[in-house]
Formats: C-alpha cells, structure tokens, sequence
C-alpha cells in the first residue's frame, strides 16, 4: 500500500507515567513488587488447580485459564515498563509498539470471551444444577478456551489490519507507558476518525455490550440465589460476587478508554495501570479471599511444600 512508503518513524517515545526521577525510582521499587506478586499469586492459583483433585471441575479449570491470561497482560508491557523507570531514553521499536499492541487485544479479547464462559458456567450450575456437569463437561470447556483464544487473535488482528500500513512520518511520543492503539494512530499523518470509529465499534461498543450482557446474567443468578436459604446458595453468592467484582474491574477501565478515544482524559493512563497491572493482581487475590475452597487447597499445598522442604534439609 502507499502508506506503508510515507512511514518514516522507525520508533516511539514512552512518556511513562512521571518525568521526576524521585517518582520513578518509588515506582520502579513499587511496580516491581507488584509485578513479582501477580505473577507469584496467578501462578500459585494455578499450580493449586492442577495439584488439588477436588479442583477438578469447569469453573476451576475456567480459573485457571483466567489466572494464566491475567499472568500474561500483566506481561506484555509491565516489564519494559519497570526498566524504563531506571532509563531516560524510554524508546520502543515501531515493530515493538505493534507487537504491545496486538498482544493486548490478543489477551483482551480473549479475556472477555472467558469471564463469559465462567458467568455461563455459574448460571448453568445455580439455575440448572442437574444438568451441570452434562452441560459443562470437559468438551464444552476445552471448547470455551479454544473459542477465547480464537476470538482473541481474530479480535487483534483486526485492530492491526489498517493500524499497521498507517504512515507515521512525524511526531513519534506516545504519552504512556506502553502503546495503546488510541494514542499511536493519533500520531499518523493522515485523518484517523473512520479507523477511530472502528476502534469504539470493535473494542469499546463490544465491550460495553459483554459487560451489559454480564449484568444481566449475574443479576439473574444473584435473583436465583436470593429465591434459596441453603448454606450452598451462600456459597453460590460468595463465588458469583467474586465473579462479578473481576468483570466489573476489568471491564470498567476498558470501556472508557475505548468508547471515547478521540478524547484524552487526565485519568486514562491511570485506568490503563489499572487493567493492565492492578486488575491481574487483584483476580487471585479475589478469588483467593471469597472462595473457601482455594484458601483451603492453598494452604494444603503450601504446607505440603512446606513438609517437602524441611524433609530435604534433614540430614
């Protein structure tokens, strides 16, 4: 395509979240914290699920699907992130920048198509108990993930299909901390409200359509649960709540980043800290807090960690 020939920026410039050294090295110290925890916290959800039989059901195994994305978001651009802190020169290639971007709608997309998954897997197992595990045996789920990652892919490829021929042959600063789509097509040389158009119709509409799709779910499974007295309903309500309060914290930022991306708002670049590194970090430690189970598989298996160690330090 012409445009591809007009492109003479070969990298971009991260403005990241502070120019004020001081600021940078807490945040450095800060995010390199909370980074380890997410990956420690999603990876510990994970190895539980597996190691822990009586985890052996749809909605852990959703889990751990879930866990494994969020280990991956948190990933695509925390890192360069954290080194930037401690550079002043916070560039990124252009094939970077796109490579950032297409894994973020890569793991977003397929995000959404899993908290789907997991809000249908409750609604199954609370309005439709008997038929649970017929309707969501090992096919169906193995089939929910497949179908997210797909998604997930055709979801990014599509936002990079014209982003990528765009001709950027002049200012080059991205102003945050990784390229987000919003911010990067401003920076080309030619009238970018058809391809923003686009963006709110696949990204931000899409977005706040699942989201509403969601609340309507839960609202029907919390109504449900509401209707029964048995201690299991209150087990119900602590697992969809924990549920909820994900789909609530990821979608919320998402949806006002992409359903307004001709405007910039002061708190953008906070929202995009939040879902891209708050939000993985807080999934485990949710569902770890409101759901007795994996508290309980946790601390089995930490102690039998535990047990393993001191056995091997024995003489």
């Amino acid at each position: 395509m012409a445009w591809s020939n007009q492109s003479v920026v070969t990298e971009f410039i991260l403005q990241g979240l502070s120019s004020s050294w001081e600021l940078q090295i807490f945040y450095f110290l800060f995010f390199s914290i909370v980074y380890a925890a997410t990956v420690l916290g999603n990876l510990l959800i994970m190895l539980t699920i597996v190691s822990e039989p009586r985890l052996h059901s749809p909605m852990y195994f959703l889990l751990g699907n879930l866990s494994f994305i969020d280990m991956s978001l948190a990933s695509f651009a925390t890192p360069k992130m954290i080194a930037d802190f401690l550079s002043e020169y916070k560039a990124i290639s252009f094939e970077g920048c796109i490579t950032q971007i297409f894994f973020l709608h890569l793991l977003g997309g397929a995000e959404i198509v899993l908290l789907i998954s997991m809000s249908f897997d409750r609604y199954v197992a609370i309005c439709k108990p008997l038929r649970y595990l017929t309707i969501m045996s090992r096919r169906m789920c193995v089939g929910f993930v497949a179908l997210s990652w797909i998604v997930g892919v055709f979801h990014a490829m599509s936002q990079l299909a014209f982003t990528v021929n765009l001709p950027f042959c002049g200012p080059n600063e991205v102003d945050s901390f990784f390229c987000d789509l919003p911010l990067v097509i401003k920076l080309a040389c030619v009238d970018t409200y058809i391809l923003g158009v686009f963006m709110i119709s696949t990204s931000g509409m899409i977005a706040l359509v699942c989201f509403i799709l969601l609340v309507i779910s839960y609202t029907i499974i919390l109504v449900t649960v509401r209707q029964r007295s048995s201690e299991g309903s209150s087990k119900a309500l602590s697992t969809c709540s924990a549920h909820f309060t994900v789909v609530t914290l990821f979608f919320g930022p998402c949806i006002f980043i992409y359903v307004w991306p001709f405007t910039n708002f002061p708190i953008d670049k906070v929202l995009s800290v939040f879902y891209t590194i708050f939000t993985p970090l807080l999934n485990p430690v949710i569902y770890t807090l409101r759901n007795k189970d994996v508290k309980d598989s946790m601390r089995k298996l930490s102690s039998h960690i535990f047990k393993s160690s001191k056995t091997d330090n024995i003489p």
